[in-house]
């Protein structure tokens, strides 16, 4: 899994048009403020056993940094061109799912962009060094 995470004043976001075959049409529209934004690209290697750790390790990333300013609100986007062989997209689809129900038992507003989609965004980012996060999550072979 890699992530590309941005601590933002605001982020809006508009659905644009499908990038998945069969994925219907949406014409979500969405906006907050005082956010942590994920754009996620989740890879082969993390199907199969790895997954439960790479969705363990992503939660401890997401709330790490979400900490930093105390933001509460959290936008997930699927983002497959951080690199890397994309993993399936009912697996992805799916491990979004429950990595929004993780963060929101932990207490986060999650919102997620439509999943299959190109969209449009609007970032305010804040210019501290942390506000702008690259990881590589990996499975370390123990959970």
């Amino acid at each position: 899994m890699k992530t590309l995470c941005f601590l933002a004043r605001r982020f809006a976001w508009r659905a644009h048009e499908p990038n998945l075959e069969g994925v219907v049409p949406s014409d979500d529209v969405g906006e907050l403020r005082d956010v942590i934004v994920c754009f996620v690209q989740l890879e082969s290697c993390d199907e199969g056993e790895a997954r439960a750790s790479v969705l363990f390790k992503a939660f401890k990333h997401i709330k790490w940094l979400a900490k930093k300013r105390a933001v509460t609100n959290c936008v997930l986007h699927s983002f497959a061109h951080l690199g890397g062989v994309n993993a399936n997209a009912d697996f992805a689809r799916a491990f979004f799912d429950e990595l929004d129900e993780k963060l929101t038992r932990g207490g986060y507003q999650v919102r997620q962009t439509p999943f299959g989609h190109f969209c449009e965004w609007e970032l305010d980012v804040h210019g501290e060094s942390l506000a702008k996060v690259w990881k590589e999550i990996r499975w370390s072979g123990t959970s």
